[in-house]
């Protein structure tokens, strides 16, 4: 059988790509590999954890001894690597970390593949054709004014320590590809939004802050926009891009949907006014505009044409009805919603937006 590792598979996009390999491919076996941290939840799983073709390792990618040992044992013949520090507001007040899982973590990742491909096997285990496929983000590309779209010929000019130590791992994936020789593949995407979203993020927090008639913290005017999308778009846009994109390639995945913050806010509002039948305009009286984020960019947008053009994809989803849908997730596990949110994590949004 096939072997794909997964890093990350415990997190918010990690757990729909590992859900949809398992399922989709049930003559594959997938081993999900993820550290536990604070955004790692194993309950975003539960629903697949008994699958016979499943199979969790609790590991971290920083630890280079621990990756070969792993690759040596198993012989994974394939890599989606989605391990990564994402949010930019924790790389601002702590970069370290980011720079050792997303930089050191991915070169360790990269060196066990290339060890087990090229230096010992010399040819692809299980007779499959071997591929390390890197997923990154389309904020390594910057800013981009009020026209224009991100391409895969964009050049890097990343403003975050978040986006630097993508923008890095991404170098070095292409590093190993052109030294060496390794098979990679990179996409990069656009914010995603959906289920199993950790509530630090701009909507699953508004949607707990409005449920609990807290303020929702907006940065600034709220001007900053963003392309958005479904991660289970994002999930099917992986799985094509590792079966049938190109060696060496990268691959930009768009949602085709521009929103700037305040207007997304403002349709969340309306949204939750309905589903919980508040008096229309009750959920827009929280919105709260904050100081703004230090180096934040004004606008990302992905053009996926290449995608669409080489592989046939399209999102299947507009940002209305996503984000209805990601509405009722939340409203329908609130229990999954408890879990996460700890007193350290409201404390944390609590001193850093509200009280500002």
């Amino acid at each position: 059988m096939r072997k794909i590792l997964i890093t990350g598979g415990a997190g918010f996009i990690g757990s729909h790509v590992v859900r949809r390999f398992i399922t989709s491919h049930p003559d594959y076996q997938v081993y999900n590999l993820d550290k536990l941290t604070y955004a790692g939840n194993l309950a975003n799983l539960e629903d697949v954890k008994s699958n016979p073709n499943y199979h969790f390792i609790k590991g971290d990618i920083v630890d280079a001894d621990l990756m070969l040992s792993l690759f040596n044992e198993y012989k994974f013949d394939g890599v989606i690597h989605l391990a990564a520090e994402s949010h930019v507001d924790r790389s601002i007040a702590g970069p370290m970390e980011f720079i050792m899982t997303n930089v050191v973590g991915t070169v360790n990742l990269l060196n066990a593949a290339r060890q087990l491909w090229l230096d010992q096997l010399h040819t692809a285990p299980h007779g499959y054709t071997t591929m390390f496929y890197h997923i990154s983000t389309d904020e390594v590309y910057g800013s981009l004014g009020e026209a224009g779209l991100f391409t895969e010929d964009t050049p890097y000019d990343p403003h975050s320590p978040y986006s630097a130590s993508k923008a890095s791992s991404d170098h070095m994936v292409r590093a190993f590809h052109d030294t060496y020789g390794l098979p990679v593949i990179i996409s990069n995407c656009s914010n995603n939004y959906g289920p199993n979203h950790f509530p630090e993020k701009l909507i699953p927090l508004a949607i707990h802050n409005i449920k609990t008639s807290k303020p929702v913290p907006v940065y600034g005017t709220g001007d900053n926009i963003r392309d958005w999308l479904y991660v289970e778009d994002h999930a099917e846009a992986i799985d094509l891009i590792f079966h049938r994109g190109r060696n060496g390639e990268t691959y930009n995945i768009g949602g085709h949907n521009e929103w700037k913050n305040i207007d997304l806010i403002r349709l969340l509002c309306r949204i939750m006014d309905i589903k919980l039948k508040h008096a229309p305009g009750t959920s827009e009286k929280l919105i709260t505009f904050v100081k703004d984020r230090a180096g934040h960019d004004l606008r990302y947008a992905i053009d996926s044409g290449k995608l669409q053009r080489e592989l046939g994809w399209t999102p299947s989803l507009q940002f209305e009805e996503g984000l209805e849908k990601t509405v009722d997730w939340y409203l329908a596990n609130e229990e999954w919603l408890k879990h996460v949110v700890n007193k350290d994590y409201l404390s944390y949004y609590d001193e850093q937006y509200v009280k500002r």
